[in-house]
């Protein structure tokens, strides 16, 4: 079995009385889709924000690539090669579809965004940029306002922009939210591909998604994870169904 290339021990977080992560052991393996479901409340976020470094445990570690980094910030962690995308999209709006992605590289250069303006004509950049575009097929917005873009297309933007970090992993939040069936549909279709590009920690509540896309489900429900396994093996499950799937599952 490959060795993992995220992976989390014992992580556990409480805010005052809430224990919203307790003893998490997760991992990612390569080319491989491990998606997080639970239902709201259950410390999902919690420990996303855990595992790309924006809220330290209060114990355990986060492995990455071989390497404890339980410590080292978010920025830290993408320089690594762990790139996120969000439930909130945080894409410039007033910005091109090209200028969004050159920003992404920009970051991913360890660069400050005050410099942005006299780097738009960094043949370099524009490159990288060109190619994260090509790779998620918005070639032909690249001078498209980021604002006019549909719902899925900002998503795949904003893989576009993960993907300059020349990720080892992405951690996606959410990406199907306020997404229509036909949206979902493509955007499912889009992640089944990219997972070749690097294995996906995927948090989502559309279980449509979830079961075409996942080869583990793990079940977090009040910070525990209270199983993990194949799509099979979750739908089969009595206490994944009691707590979180329902009958109807």
């Amino acid at each position: 079995m490959a060795e993992p290339v995220l992976e989390t021990k014992g992580l556990t977080k409480s805010f005052g009385a809430l224990r919203a992560s307790e003893d998490v052991s997760i991992d990612l393996r390569p080319g491989e889709i491990h998606a997080i479901i639970g239902p709201n409340g259950a410390g999902k976020s919690t420990l996303i924000a855990q595992i790309c470094g924006a809220l330290r445990p209060d114990s355990g570690d986060v492995r990455f690539a071989g390497a404890d980094v339980t410590a080292l910030s978010v920025r830290a962690r993408a320089r690594r090669g762990l790139a996120r995308t969000f439930q909130i999209s945080a894409l410039a709006m007033d910005h091109t579809v090209l200028q969004n992605v050159m920003l992404g590289a920009l970051g991913a250069r360890g660069r400050p965004w005050r410099f942005f303006v006299p780097v738009l004509s960094d043949r370099g950049l524009r490159e990288t940029a060109e190619a994260a575009l090509e790779r998620v097929g918005l070639s032909d917005h690249a001078a498209t306002r980021t604002a006019e873009l549909s719902h899925g297309q900002r998503r795949q933007l904003e893989v576009a922009v993960a993907l300059t970090l020349r990720p080892r992993a992405f951690v996606m939040d959410e990406p199907m939210a306020g997404l229509g069936a036909g949206g979902s549909k493509r955007l499912t279709g889009f992640l089944d591909g990219l997972r070749t590009e690097a294995p996906i920690l995927l948090v989502e509540h559309d279980m449509d998604a979830v079961f075409a896309l996942a080869d583990r489900i793990s079940v977090l429900v009040y910070g525990k994870v209270i199983a993990t396994g194949t799509v099979a093996d979750i739908r089969q499950s009595d206490v994944v169904r009691e707590a979180y799937l329902g009958e109807g599952a």
